[in-house]
């Protein structure tokens, strides 16, 4: 039996005396450093690991794209089926028939061919309200998760309230699914220490204690996880660097009439990806830069290619460098320097800002926005305000939870480019000292994974 754990943001400079469970398993089996890809971010690092395969030949080249037959910018979809390539546990079971896995909040877990799969997906009514949720495969597992660990905390999961919770919630979903199952493989995904990273940064004195926190709570699960037999990887996808500078590419596209937005009085102004000369897909420190034509794409390089706080512009041949040659990928793709990070929005006037923008809408905005894990400095007594929403919620009246500022000079830690250094980059740790190893690149995860489930 194998599972891994993906610890999101754990660095090889993060670990030290408050990290006894992570310090302990790389004594006993190994850490090595593990080599990035471009870009750093959960969805194409997750693909890769499971594939072995780039963006270029899995398809993931971010968190979202442009999906271009639909005229449409869409991030953190979930079915399978985006990703091309073979999957880990399929190749094993051609060596393995019956093989079993559970994948756990790992990305694109809908309709994965796993045998137990566990992946938020909250309800929406007709009348605005949404209700936390998971979607289980098969579907009544749903009802045995929660009967016995309560409702999944999905506010805790992302947003404002982010942090331990939901973390522990998954950890201890992992063990009831481990103990009444017994994968081969189990897959689990511990999001907790991407919060505060990005809230205040990795040099910020509150860390060591948030990173204190995920080692128990992850700690428990591998000491149960080996006294049952198991073997336990333990990896990060990227880490957390410093930021101080925010990029507004959308703006700088916008005031080169590049970008075109169309206004709605009950809305706002609406970014118009289809009728827009070039328009960015941001995401943390890479953008993804769409344009309608390569005169277009090239004005829109030479904007970019001015600005110190852009490190790098990738033209056709930059993409292929880095294996991010796909058909979703933008005709440029920018990367950022150090201490910056791209931010989505597009308006100039708040006043014309659209409705969503103090909203955690993950859907609705086109492209990430960390402002998401913070409340609004700006607005009087924002949790009474909450208080207030969620009143209205519980009275069936609508609401708007509009407590989210629009300030990314708040953002303090983004991640995405490759690390200037492994020591911020990512790691991982084994139980099994026979595979030891000082470097594992991305692509070479998926083989060290399948060397252990095949003993």
């Amino acid at each position: 039996m194998l599972a891994v754990l993906d610890v999101v943001g754990l660095s090889p400079d993060l670990l030290g005396p408050h990290t006894p469970h992570f310090n302990k398993l790389a004594a006993e089996g190994f850490q090595a450093s593990l080599g990035g890809i471009l870009p750093a971010v959960t969805c194409s690092v997750q693909s890769t690991f499971l594939t072995g395969l780039l963006p270029r030949e899995h398809g993931i080249v971010g968190n979202g794209w442009y999906f271009r037959d639909r005229a449409e910018v869409l991030l953190w979809r979930q079915a399978n089926q985006l990703v091309s390539g073979e999957k880990l546990w399929e190749t094993a079971r051609r060596t393995k028939p019956g093989l079993t896995v559970a994948k756990l909040f790992w990305w694109y877990n809908m309709y994965a061919s796993v045998d137990w799969a566990v992946t938020p997906r909250p309800s929406y009514c007709a009348d605005g309200r949404k209700y936390p949720g998971i979607y289980t495969q098969p579907g009544a597992l749903r009802n045995e998760l929660e009967a016995s660990l309560g409702a999944f905390p999905l506010f805790q999961f992302w947003g404002p309230g982010a942090g331990l919770a939901s973390s522990d919630w998954i950890a201890r979903c992992a063990r009831q699914v481990f103990d009444q199952h017994r994968p081969d493989l189990l897959l689990c995904y511990l999001p907790h220490l991407d919060y505060d990273l990005q809230r205040y940064g990795p040099e910020d004195p509150r860390i060591p204690a948030q990173v204190a926190a995920i080692d128990r709570v992850a700690g428990a699960l591998i000491e149960h996880l080996r006294s049952q037999g198991a073997q336990v990887v333990v990896l990060s996808e990227y880490g957390i660097d410093a930021v101080s500078e925010p990029v507004y590419a959308n703006r700088m596209l916008r005031e080169a009439g590049l970008l075109e937005v169309c206004w709605t009085p009950h809305v706002g102004e609406l970014l118009d990806p289809g009728m827009s000369r070039a328009f960015a897909v941001c995401d943390h420190q890479i953008a993804h830069i769409y344009a309608s034509s390569e005169d277009h794409a090239a004005e829109a390089a030479a904007i970019f290619a001015a600005d110190p706080r852009i490190e790098r512009v990738l033209d056709a041949e930059g993409k292929r460098e880095f294996g991010l040659d796909h058909a979703r990928a933008g005709e440029r793709v920018l990367v950022a320097a150090p201490g910056s990070w791209f931010a989505y929005p597009y308006w100039l006037d708040p006043a014309r800002q659209p409705d969503f923008a103090h909203l955690v809408e993950i859907h609705k905005k086109p492209g990430y926005d960390p402002c998401e894990l913070f409340l609004d400095p700006q607005r009087w007594f924002p949790r009474g305000r909450i208080a207030w929403q969620l009143a209205k919620k519980l009275l069936g009246f609508r609401y708007m939870m509009d407590v989210i500022p629009t300030d990314a000079r708040l953002v303090r830690g983004s991640h995405g480019r490759l690390p200037d250094s492994p020591a911020r980059g990512p790691l991982l740790l084994c139980s099994d000292p026979t595979l030891r190893r000082e470097k594992i690149e991305a692509c070479e995860v998926r083989d060290l994974l399948l060397e252990l489930l095949l003993r």
